[in-house]
């Protein structure tokens, strides 16, 4: 299972910037991201090297961050392996809230990172189906 680092922020030029650069200067690798934009406020998720430490740094500096558990599977980048794990999990009447991509730097494969309602079930339901889970 990993953690998200969750970032609450204004959406106005040099925000994500910013962000980077905190992560940055406090030597945290940022492994992989989304962000979903409103009108004056936006969430950027992560899944970064160090998180605690990430939201410590962000927080200090007057972001309004929180953590959440993740789940990551690595899968072959071949067509339709996002259509087999939707489908394992709409098997087991498991619902996503929303999916991400980033990668595995050791094997160089994709891995889906999504969340969901109760991680560590879904993390087992996976690896039961044979998905290697992150």
């Amino acid at each position: 299972m990993l953690q998200q680092l969750s970032i609450y922020a204004e959406n106005k030029k040099g925000t994500m910037q910013n962000i980077t650069e905190v992560l940055a200067d406090e030597n945290i690798n940022i492994w992989g991201s989304c962000t979903n934009d409103g009108a004056e406020y936006g969430i950027n998720r992560m899944v970064v090297s160090n998180p605690q430490k990430a939201m410590e740094a962000l927080e200090a500096v007057g972001y309004l961050c929180k953590l959440t558990s993740v789940i990551g599977v690595e899968v072959e980048d071949e067509v339709g392996n996002l259509n087999k794990l939707l489908k394992a999990l709409a098997e087991s009447n498991i619902n996503i809230n929303y999916i991400y991509l980033s990668f595995n730097r050791a094997s160089g494969k994709p891995v889906l990172v999504f969340q969901t309602e109760d991680t560590a079930e879904v993390e087992v339901c996976l690896k039961n189906k044979g998905f290697s889970v992150v």
